[in-house]
């Protein structure tokens, strides 16, 4: 098949190459990036991508300059176009294993396919687990939220309920009261609040009500509130709620690199530097699977990093190379 990208005709194609200067694992805004700046530096990169975006429910972007509310999955082909427009490659498929070949790595896809990669960049994001509450997975990205920055202005001025779900939960209530006069925060199954937290949920008029939230209830227009143990329902519009955050990196594992705990207690992650770079030579990690908390431009940019960094590593490969084979030609004469 092919695509017109501006006035460029650009093959699309399913099938892999035997390999690749670089594979990238995960085709969201860290890997297209990443995978853009890599094309453009004339390297040989294909995107793997499984297709399970963590934002697909969403009904926009949001925080990014010059695309603020794109839908997420327009944000997706747009990039792939641009990917492909300089010669990378994006494929459908889900990455099972990783494991070191020679110099590079040997990749296996769940179809059987496999394929070869001097560097390896992986984004493929996380899994937001989110508490066992019935009523709550089915309105999630929808008016059961978890960031301030990505969805609070579109929740504004709305009854908001705050589940507490973990450390970083007295943190979010009171980002989320700078949207809305009408907070309340629900302790759950966490403990209640201590005498500094109340205070301070006190002063800007937070509520605070304790017991276990056992469902929340929806109608056809939405959400209608959360209802305790004790059968209460108090009355809400929208729910906020912090969701354990997981790495989607499970065929790191045999390279030696699986998700730890993260130090803020909010999930598990892939560590790796300010570049990107994991302790695994040749692995590189961008966006959300190893910086639990980044949106999409901070994602994007993580990409871009990695991608220029992963170029430089090569090509100073390359150099080491060119320098030992004329020593060899010179020493040889």
């Amino acid at each position: 098949m092919r695509i017109v990208v501006g006035k460029e005709v650009v093959r699309v194609t399913e099938e892999l190459e035997n390999s690749y200067d670089v594979v990238v694992a995960g085709g969201g805004a860290a890997g297209l990036n990443g995978a853009l700046m890599l094309a453009r530096s004339r390297r040989s990169v294909v995107v793997i991508d499984a297709g399970q975006p963590r934002n697909a429910p969403a009904e926009g972007v949001h925080g990014l300059l010059a695309r603020d509310g794109m839908p997420p999955a327009e944000l997706v082909a747009r990039g792939r176009e641009e990917v492909r427009r300089y010669g990378g490659h994006v494929v459908s498929g889900e990455i099972t294993e990783a494991v070191r070949d020679g110099d590079g790595f040997s990749i296996a896809l769940a179809d059987g396919r496999r394929v070869r990669a001097r560097r390896l960049l992986v984004t493929t994001g996380l899994t937001d687990e989110l508490p066992d509450i019935p009523g709550l997975r089915e309105r999630w990205g929808h008016d059961v939220v978890h960031c301030p920055y990505c969805h609070g202005w579109e929740v504004r001025d709305r009854a908001i309920g705050v589940l507490n779900t973990g450390p970083m939960s007295q943190h979010q209530v009171q980002l989320f009261r700078q949207l809305s006069d009408d907070v309340v925060f629900f302790t759950h199954d966490g403990p209640e609040p201590t005498a500094d937290e109340a205070e301070r949920m006190a002063a800007r008029g937070i509520r605070v009500v304790t017991g276990k939230v056992t469902a929340v209830e929806h109608g056809s227009g939405g959400i209608t509130g959360l209802r305790l143990a004790d059968g209460e329902v108090v009355a809400r519009d929208v729910v906020a709620v912090g969701t354990r955050m997981v790495a989607r990196a499970g065929f790191l594992n045999s390279l030696g690199l699986p998700a730890i705990d993260h130090p803020a207690g909010v999930g598990r992650y892939i560590p790796a530097d300010a570049t990107g770079r994991t302790e695994v030579p040749g692995v590189w990690a961008a966006g959300n699977v190893t910086e639990l908390t980044a949106q999409v431009g901070a994602a994007a940019a993580a990409g871009a990093m990695a991608g220029a960094q992963i170029n430089a590593d090569l090509v100073e490969e390359e150099v080491r190379a060119a320098v030992a084979a004329g020593s060899s030609a010179v020493s040889g004469m």
